[in-house]
């Protein structure tokens, strides 16, 4: 898929098969992540992949809006060290995100609100932190991307010099 393709038509979704995802393809995916672009070049995110059922479930728990993870083949816990900052994870979860569309999978971010217990599910080592989880799957044909939700017309997004 063309790169511009694969961001403009990449939508969130909730919904999942019970497809398993390709090691391949979920490489490919880690890959794209790995070489986002950090901050000065420190490079401080790492990936915990989770793909048990019961050990993501345990993870669900630590966050709020963590429905997702429910019916996801795997997640991606996009992790930040002390030296790094949210914009690396969010960066690096983007390429996630955009890369599993080209290989056919759906994601969905997921905030962990409850910042200790996920430090705690995960095993983090003292000073890193959860900047995304990313549920992933393949997604369920029966269910409308974003839920049919459309996007804000130009107009709305996009201001020229200055906001007036």
């Amino acid at each position: 898929m063309d790169a511009y393709k694969a961001i403009i038509s990449k939508r969130d979704t909730r919904s999942y098969t019970e497809e398993p995802i390709s090691e391949e393809s979920l490489r490919r995916v880690l890959q794209a992540g790995r070489m986002a672009g950090s901050s000065k070049n420190r490079q401080p995110v790492r990936f915990v992949v989770v793909r048990d059922k019961e050990h993501m479930a345990e993870l669900a728990r630590c966050g709020d809006f963590s429905e997702p993870l429910g019916p996801a083949t795997a997640a991606i816990a996009v992790c930040v060290g002390p030296e790094g900052l949210d914009f690396d994870g969010g960066r690096a979860s983007q390429n996630v995100m955009v890369a599993a569309w080209n290989e056919g999978l759906a994601t969905c971010p997921v905030r962990i609100h409850h910042e200790d217990c996920g430090r705690e599910v995960l095993g983090l080592p003292e000073g890193w932190r959860i900047s995304m989880v990313i549920a992933m799957g393949h997604p369920d044909p029966r269910v409308p991307m974003s839920l049919n939700a459309k996007r804000r017309p130009w107009e709305e997004y996009v201001r020229w010099e200055r906001w007036e």
